[in-house]
């Protein structure tokens, strides 16, 4: 080295890679956020449909425990109703994503764009927000007096 010359900046490499992989960090961040926006919004919105299937259908739900459906029973018929509309929107969302992976492919670093873990993983995730979303309207459905129902 030249003595004369003033040493520039002296970072550890650790720093150099850390500062040139900022924006990947960053972008990678904020799709995690939206993502997770995304999966609160289509919990919220599945509760809400289910919950306003279980206060529109007061009255059958009451006559059905009248006649000696238990309270399991309901739970069971709302939780099939809610998570087959979640099993049809998770055959089209991969469907979608399926088709739309070449577009992908130039953003993604050591993934395949077809990644079968990423796509049960985002199955099974979407399937436990469903789970949940269904389950309240369904407890809340179970707790239904049916005499009060019917006279409602």
């Amino acid at each position: 080295m030249d003595a004369n010359l003033a040493p520039g900046e002296v970072i550890t490499m650790q720093e150099n890679v850390d500062r040139t992989t900022a924006v990947q960090r960053m972008a990678v961040t904020f799709m995690g956020v939206i993502g997770a926006l995304a999966l609160l919004l289509a919990a919220i919105g599945l509760y809400g449909v289910m919950s306003c299937t279980v206060s529109q259908s007061t009255r059958e739900l009451g006559l059905r425990m009248a006649l000696g459906a238990g309270a399991s029973d309901l739970l069971r018929l709302l939780m099939s109703q809610g998570l087959m509309l979640t099993a049809m929107g998770l055959v089209l969302g991969v469907a979608v994503a399926l088709a739309s992976t070449r577009f992908l492919s130039g953003l993604l670093y050591h993934v395949s764009p077809r990644d079968p873990l990423a796509f049960a993983l985002a199955m099974l995730v979407m399937g436990a927000a469903a789970t949940t979303a269904c389950l309240v309207p369904g407890w809340r459905a179970m707790r239904t007096d049916p005499g009060r129902a019917l006279r409602d």
